[in-house]
């Protein structure tokens, strides 16, 4: 088993100095810290995010989302894909100016891109006004970095190599609304040759069950409707620790909470989703009737170069095993367009799956070359206006479907659970995830409600709210 490190409550404690140092740094200047915080990537940077505010928030500091109020600017970030270092980089320079405006502000970089190696060598010496940069095993320790950051004349690095920690008991100031992330394990051993994940994340580690269903526990207790549970590969859960309760079993005590609510989760993996996790969702009335099972490319071929540990065919018959226990059930997926030595062939039966399975949506990605992957090392003779041309294609299949699969809604009357609003519209989602935009009130966020489809886009349906059911 790798050296995970369980992180005690000494540990913890060890931390209370430092919050009355920073604490004390803002008293002695006689104001209320304000902390800016803006998250990139997934939902588990989002998670760690909402942990990273539980923590300020513990220390004193409130929080703004503009970054000239702000004495913290911190930028939780990701590192999948080169686009998403490329827009942190740009916004991390733009603080330039703010930092020689007000020298006293600290400008703080960390998560999985602060992990990845080299890119805290790049920060030193291009943005030396970055002052605190952290990796994703530090996190619980974040009093102590700022504490040093704010008393240090040099910036603070801090971001060991490690295969992972477990960290409970971190406060959490969670977003507004009726949804909730709770995260269930970390990292990944899948090593898919493209990913950064396993390198910058560590390697699996599932939090003990009675801690992940008590704190299920408590957000069904604090009003949330919509439960996320969060891994790398949530498949993978409890199989290293001897806890002697797998995913399904987990799913299905935490539907066993008394309430109303939906149990959503994500990542699944294909090698590791069973035929047991579709028949606890047909059990389970409260799970969402949605999975999103990322298949990254329909040649076996290419699977392989990937090092994704299913073939094709392992695949379509998940799929078809899915469909037959569990009627109605959707899915989304993730598709990498131009992985190396990708050929016409290949891409062929990549539209081809994708035209057998009939997703609701896919989430598609041109390869993005990581530094540190076997991927990044292979040969890649297609072009980039080739990979392009694909990319298109792939968008123009995914939409037809999408379309179709929309248009058959409409007129039906469906239960929705009203999430949010998006500009002037209410945002309800559907049990198998399609989102339906309504007209109301935000006094009506949280609720579920009967409404009747009445037009469908692309990727979104309107509706009517016909009635209100709690």
């Amino acid at each position: 088993m790798p050296d995970i490190h369980l992180v005690t409550q000494q540990e913890l404690m060890r931390q209370a100095p430092y919050e009355e140092q920073v604490r004390a740094y803002y008293r002695l200047r006689q104001k209320t810290p304000k902390a800016c915080i803006h998250t990139f990537g997934c939902q588990q940077n989002v998670s760690d995010s909402e942990h990273i505010k539980g923590l300020l928030a513990q220390i004193g500091y409130v929080f703004t989302d503009r970054d000239e109020q702000a004495d913290l600017i911190l930028f939780n970030t990701c590192a999948v894909r080169e686009h998403a270092e490329d827009r942190v980089f740009g916004n991390v320079g733009a603080l330039k100016a703010i930092k020689r405006r007000r020298p006293s502000v600290l400008i703080a970089v960390c998560g999985c891109m602060a992990q990845q190696k080299g890119v805290a060598e790049r920060l030193h010496a291009h943005f030396p006004f970055v002052g605190l940069v952290f990796g994703t095993h530090v996190l619980y320790r974040l009093p102590e970095l700022l504490a040093k950051a704010l008393q240090s004349r040099a910036p603070v690095y801090e971001t060991p190599e490690s295969d992972g920690v477990i960290a409970e008991d971190i406060p959490v100031v969670r977003d507004a609304g009726c949804k909730a992330w709770l995260p269930i394990m970390y990292g990944c051993n899948n090593f898919c040759t493209y990913c950064i994940v396993p390198y910058v994340r560590g390697r699996e580690r599932s939090r003990d069950p009675q801690r992940v269903l008590q704190e299920a526990r408590e957000l069904v207790q604090q009003g949330y409707r919509d439960i996320t549970l969060l891994g790398q590969n949530v498949n993978s859960y409890g199989n290293a620790e001897g806890y002697g309760v797998r995913f399904p079993q987990l799913l299905e005590e935490i539907c066993r909470i008394p309430g109303d609510f939906i149990v959503r989760f994500m990542t699944s993996h294909p090698k590791d989703a069973t035929e047991e996790l579709f028949d606890t969702i047909a059990r389970c009335s409260k799970v969402s009737r949605h999975c999103h099972l990322p298949f990254q490319s329909g040649s076996d071929r290419i699977l392989k170069r990937m090092n994704r540990g299913y073939t094709r065919e392992d695949y379509l018959r998940l799929i078809r095993y899915a469909r037959q226990t569990v009627p109605g059930i959707t899915f989304t997926s993730d598709v990498i367009v131009g992985f190396p030595g990708e050929t016409e062939e290949d891409f062929e039966q990549t539209l081809d799956l994708v035209r057998q399975v009939g997703f609701a949506s896919l989430y598609t990605f041109l390869f993005s070359p990581r530094p540190g992957t076997p991927a990044a090392q292979m040969e890649d003779p297609t072009s980039a206006e080739e990979k392009s041309a694909r990319f298109q294609r792939l968008l123009r299949v995914q939409e037809e479907i999408s379309q179709q699969q929309l248009a058959q809604m409409v007129g039906q009357q469906r239960t929705v659970l009203i999430e949010g609003r998006s500009g002037d519209y209410l945002e309800g989602r559907l049990p198998e995830n399609k989102i339906v935009r309504l007209n109301g009130e935000d006094a009506l966020i949280g609720k579920q409600a009967v409404v009747r489809i009445t037009s469908a886009g692309n990727y979104l349906l309107a509706g009517e709210i016909c009635e209100i059911l709690s």
